[in-house]
C-alpha cells in the first residue's frame, strides 16, 4: 500500500463563481436597504461581497443590474424557502385574491423586500432597458399568475366569460402598487379586502 498522500483537488472554479455571485447579491441587497438606492455604488457592494469591482462589472453593467438580479435571488429565495409565487385556489376566488394581496402588503412592508423594490421602480423609470427587464422578468410573471387564477374561475362560471383578465388584474394590483410608491395612505390588509370586493363587485356587474 502507497503512502504517498492523496493529490489535493482541485479547485473548482464554477462554485467558487457561484459564492462570488451570491456574495455580490447578498451585499447589493443590504446596502441598499441601509444607504438607499443614490449612495449605492459598484465599489461599496465589492467591499462588502469581499471580491474586485472588476469582477462586478464582468458580469453585470451597473448597480442596477446587479439590483434587478438581486431581487430575482430574492424571489427565487421565497419560493423555495415556501412563501414560493404559487397561486392559491382553494374555490373561493374573493378569499384566494384577498390572501395573495394581505401577503403582498406584507412583502411590501418588509425592508428586506421594500428597498431593492423602491430602488429599481426609480431606476426603471429612467432606465428604458432596465425598466423592460425588470418588467419582463419580475412583474409578468407574477401578473400571470393573477391572471391564470381570474381564467380558471371564470371558466368555473365565477366571472363573466366576457370577463377582460388583465384589465382585472390591473384593477386589483394597480391601486395597490400606487398606494404603496407613493404613500397617500396607509397600505394595510382591510385596504387590500375591499378592493377586492370593489373589484370583484364591479365585474361581475
Amino acid at each position: 500500500m502507497s503512502s504517498r498522500p492523496p493529490a489535493p483537488k482541485t479547485p473548482d472554479a464554477s462554485r467558487r463563481s457561484d459564492r462570488s455571485r451570491r456574495a455580490i447579491l447578498d451585499a447589493a441587497l443590504a446596502l441598499v436597504g441601509e444607504v438607499g438606492y443614490n449612495r449605492l455604488t459598484i465599489e461599496a457592494i465589492a467591499a462588502r461581497a469581499g471580491v474586485g469591482k472588476q469582477t462586478i462589472y464582468r458580469w453585470w453593467p451597473s448597480k442596477a443590474a446587479v439590483l434587478l438580479d438581486a431581487s430575482l435571488a430574492l424571489a427565487g429565495d421565497a419560493e423555495s424557502d415556501g412563501g414560493g409565487t404559487g397561486f392559491p385556489d382553494t374555490g373561493d376566488l374573493a378569499a384566494d385574491l384577498k390572501a395573495v394581496l394581505r401577503a403582498t402588503v406584507d412583502e411590501f412592508g418588509d425592508e428586506k423586500y421594500e428597498a431593492p423594490a423602491r430602488a429599481l421602480t426609480a431606476a426603471g423609470a429612467t432606465d428604458p432597458e432596465l425598466g423592460a427587464r425588470f418588467t419582463e422578468q419580475l412583474l409578468e410573471p407574477q401578473l400571470a399568475l393573477y391572471e391564470a387564477r381570474l381564467r380558471a374561475a371564470r371558466d368555473a362560471g365565477q366571472l363573466p366569460p366576457d370577463v377582460d383578465l388583465r384589465l382585472t388584474v390591473e384593477m386589483l394590483v394597480g391601486p395597490v402598487t400606487y398606494r404603496w410608491l407613493m404613500r397617500t395612505a396607509p397600505l394595510t390588509h382591510a385596504f387590500t379586502d375591499a378592493l377586492v370586493d370593489r373589484v370583484l363587485d364591479g365585474v361581475r356587474g
